[in-house]
C-alpha cells in the first residue's frame, strides 16, 4: 500500500506513521509539506492507495488544491485531514470531491477505521458534521413547498431553509440523486440533510417524515 501524507507540520506527518502501518504493515509512505509538493509527488508515485492532505497548508488556496488534486487523481481517493472542523467545511470538501474528512482531534483508532471505510470504496464523514450548527440557518432559497410550511410550533419549524427544500422534494418523491441533481448537490450531502430531518421530525424514514409533513400542515 502506497499513501501520501501531505501536510506542513512534521510532528503531525510523523505522528500518522503507526496508524498507516496498522492499515498495512508493509505501506509505504510518501511525505509532503505543501500542496505544490504534494502535487508533484502524487504525478510521480505510482500506485497511490490514498492521499491525505491538511485543508489548511501551504499552497491549498481554500478548497481549490483539493478540486485540483481530485480532478487529477480520480482513482485515488483523497481525504482531508484537518484541524479546523466544522459542518460547513465536512460538506464542502465532500462536495468538492473529497472521499472523507478527518478532524485531527479524532482518536488514532476513529482515524483507522475512517480510512478503511474509504479505502474499502464507501466516502467518511464525521458524526459530528450531522449535528446542529448555526450555519445550518443559511440564506440558502427554499422551495415552493417550503413557503407553504405554515406551522410555527411544530416540528417543521425545527428544519433550516435548506432542510425544508430537501424534504419538498422528498414530498414530491424525488429519489436522492435525484434531489441532488436538482439542487446541484453530491448525494452524499443529500443523505446528511435527510439523517437531520428525520431526527429533528421524529420520523425513522422517508415515509414517516412525510407523513408528519402533510399532518402538520405541509401544502403540496
Amino acid at each position: 500500500m502506497k499513501i501520501l501524507i501531505a501536510d506542513d507540520h512534521n510532528l503531525v506527518r510523523e505522528g500518522l506513521r503507526p496508524f498507516m502501518e496498522e492499515l498495512d504493515p508493509n505501506v509505504t509512505i510518501v511525505e509532503a509539506a505543501s500542496f505544490d509538493e504534494a502535487y508533484a509527488l502524487a504525478d510521480k508515485t505510482t500506485g497511490l492507495d490514498l492521499i491525505l492532505m491538511d485543508l489548511k497548508m501551504p499552497g491549498m488556496n481554500g478548497f481549490d488544491g483539493l478540486i485540483k488534486m481530485c480532478d487529477t487523481h480520480t482513482d485515488t481517493p483523497v481525504v482531508i485531514l484537518s484541524g479546523h472542523f466544522n459542518r460547513h467545511d465536512v460538506l464542502e470538501a465532500v462536495e468538492r470531491g473529497a472521499a472523507g474528512y478527518v478532524p485531527k482531534t479524532i482518536s488514532g483508532s476513529a482515524m483507522v477505521n475512517a480510512l478503511r471505510l474509504v479505502l474499502s470504496g464507501e466516502k467518511y464523514i464525521p458524526s459530528a458534521a450531522f449535528q446542529d450548527t448555526p450555519e445550518d440557518n443559511d440564506d440558502s432559497p427554499i422551495g415552493r413547498s417550503a413557503n407553504n410550511a405554515a406551522p410555527k410550533d411544530g416540528p417543521l419549524s425545527r428544519l433550516s431553509d435548506r432542510e425544508k427544500e430537501i424534504l419538498g422534494h422528498l414530498i414530491e418523491g424525488n429519489t436522492n440523486k435525484e434531489i441532488a441533481r436538482k439542487l446541484g448537490l453530491q448525494e452524499i450531502t443529500v443523505k446528511v440533510h435527510l439523517r437531520n430531518i428525520y431526527r429533528k421530525m421524529e420520523a425513522a424514514n422517508r415515509a414517516q417524515a412525510v407523513r408528519i409533513a402533510l399532518q402538520n400542515g405541509w401544502q403540496t
